[in-house]
């Protein structure tokens, strides 16, 4: 019986030891401009791929420059793992944010930044000031699932020691 009961928690503990972390989110994996590149003029658009596709709808993709007012001149849009935004020709030299914040596949959200330098000033008309919000760094973790598994593996061998167990 105590052979049993050894045999069921190794392959329980063996089973916990080998699930992976629950990281399905999706990954921005290339830009255009690329990330903490220097350019001389404004792209004609800026985006952002990620590694997976996502979803369109809430996605939000801005462009902030150097003053603290928008440089993006259109609603963002979708096309599988990138979403782009118009901006045109830019203004002030100095470094440019692209803000994104878009759905995963897996339906969590995942923000980010990405920066550029405009190297030669443009004559582009900025909009209006930026949200503070726009261009903060934040990218969603979730919860990860292996400290559960291990909370549920324990249980269960702790009420199978119980319920196997020779009573005295």
């Amino acid at each position: 019986m105590k052979r049993l009961a050894a045999l069921i928690v190794g392959v329980l503990a063996a089973l916990t030891l080998s699930v992976g972390t629950a990281s399905a989110h999706s990954v921005a994996v290339s830009s255009t401009p690329e990330n903490a590149s220097s350019v001389d003029t404004g792209p004609a658009q800026a985006s952002v791929t990620f590694n997976e596709a996502i979803q369109s709808q809430f996605a939000s993709l801005t462009v902030v420059g150097p003053d603290g007012n928008l440089w993006s001149r259109s609603d963002p849009t979708v096309s599988g793992a990138t979403v782009s935004v118009d901006v045109g020709d830019l203004g002030p030299t100095g470094t440019y944010t692209i803000a994104y914040r878009v759905t995963s596949a897996d339906g969590h959200p995942v923000s980010g930044t990405r920066t550029f330098d405009l190297t030669a000033a443009g004559s582009g008309t900025p909009g209006p000031a930026a949200d503070a919000d726009a261009a903060s760094d934040s990218s969603a973790g979730g919860v990860p699932l292996w400290p559960f598994l291990v909370a549920a593996v324990v249980v269960f061998a702790g009420g199978l020691f119980f319920a196997l167990r020779k009573k005295a």
